[in-house]
């Protein structure tokens, strides 16, 4: 799945967020989103789905299946579903509301022992850790097989050993889709990302190697040519 942008800007109100935006995501590429807090990651995620329209310019996204995991701090523990249910819910067809796809639960248990909690499908979802439920969030993500996946802070609230197992998973699943992620653990990702994208009104592309270290310490700046 490509993305692309042309002279997109977006704004709340009377109060604007992106400015002339124009980047393009290659198919198969792994790019991350990273910028102050406030800045547009999210909502520029949100209009890549089409959940929110840009205010002028164009976004297009040629593919036909995107999936989205959210960041954990928007979901409702108390809801009361197994984890099993809510990977499932990844398996329902858009054409029938409510209607799973033929072998949905044997996928789902596929994708839970793919994320390391093959063992816990009978578990309430909200009695998870936070590691493991972003876990979860990403096998009912895999469930339509997408073409693009989408993350928002997929790390953030987990314990080291949770950001581990998501790296390792997020580099198994390179090349085979597009991944877009929003971060701001940009070390941790550093290893497996084909470029950066920092977002601060305007939208500015780095290559790994023009990574700065105050970045991470949220110092931005333009590009330094040749590495820093």
């Amino acid at each position: 799945m490509t993305i692309w942008t042309n002279q997109l800007s977006f704004q709340y109100d009377a109060t604007p967020l992106l400015r002339n935006v124009s980047l393009k995501i290659e198919k198969g590429e792994c790019v991350a989103f990273f910028g102050p807090n406030g800045c547009g990651k999210t909502t520029l995620l949100k209009i890549f789905m089409g959940l929110l329209n840009p205010r002028k310019g164009v976004v297009v996204v040629e593919g036909e299946r995107m999936a989205y995991v959210p960041q954990i701090s928007q979901l409702d523990r108390q809801f009361p579903i197994t984890v099993l249910e809510a990977v499932k819910m990844g398996g329902i067809e858009k054409e029938v509301l409510r209607s799973y796809r033929r072998g949905c639960e044997e996928r789902a248990r596929e994708m839970l022992m793919r994320v390391g909690l093959g063992e816990m499908t009978e578990h309430l979802f909200g009695s998870l850790s936070g590691g493991q439920m972003q876990r979860a969030l990403i096998a009912r993500a895999l469930m339509s097989s997408p073409d693009v996946l989408f993350l928002d802070e997929a790390t953030a609230h987990v314990d080291a050993e949770a950001e581990k197992v998501f790296h390792k998973l997020i580099k198994e699943l390179k090349g085979s889709m597009t991944v877009v992620m929003v971060t701001h653990d940009l070390p941790g990702v550093a290893s497996y990302i084909d470029r950066f994208f920092c977002v601060h009104e305007s939208v500015t592309p780095y290559l790994p190697t023009e990574m700065c270290n105050h970045f991470a310490q949220g110092l931005y700046h333009p590009p330094l040519r040749g590495g820093v």
